[in-house]
């Protein structure tokens, strides 16, 4: 069984054609670290979703998803918040869209520490500030709104899955957090 939401596109590939294209291209995404700030911009909260894998085991990640065939960046992140987050979240994309790192995922262990099994996946990741109420939907069992500090605590840390969490450390860094 699968927890996984389906393809709001069903036309793009089939599962069967989706299965063939991940294990000879990589595939592009697109990871959004929610966060709530200050007046000022800095970084109060880390917007954390539970999930559930396809072995029942619980753990946190970010809004995350593919960038569909002719869809820009600004278009599957909106689409991806919406999808996770609920239509009132009101993300708040900055005007230059530059990710603070370029996550490349593996489906063994590798030199980047990031891995997903299903496949090799090339992501942009980014720090998106949310200003309106958040109601997880489709894979997202719940949202939790945590202090940096609680985010990075060990426990919160070991429930990331696939190196995550040193994305996660990347994700404030960029924002100052920490220095």
């Amino acid at each position: 069984m699968s927890v996984r939401t389906p393809d709001p596109y069903p036309g793009w590939l089939s599962e069967e054609d989706l299965h063939e294209a991940r294990q000879r291209l990589p595939m592009v995404y697109v990871e959004a670290v929610p966060v709530r700030c200050d007046p000022l911009g800095y970084v109060t909260e880390v917007g954390l979703l539970l999930q559930a894998t396809d072995e029942g085991k619980m753990v946190r990640t970010f809004v995350s998803g593919r960038v569909m065939y002719r869809e820009t960046i600004r278009a599957a992140l909106l689409r991806h918040l919406e999808k996770d987050l609920g239509p009132m979240a009101l993300p708040q994309l900055p005007p230059a869209l530059t990710p603070f790192t370029v996550a490349e995922y593996f489906p063994s262990p590798s030199q980047s520490g990031l891995t997903d099994e299903r496949q090799h996946a090339v992501a942009l990741a980014y720090l998106i500030p949310v200003t309106g109420e958040c109601d997880p939907r489709q894979d997202a069992l719940e949202l939790s709104w945590l202090t940096p500090e609680e985010a990075l605590s060990p426990e919160i840390y070991a429930e990331f899955a696939g190196g995550r969490g040193d994305l996660l450390r990347q994700a404030l860094a960029s924002a100052s957090w920490g220095r």
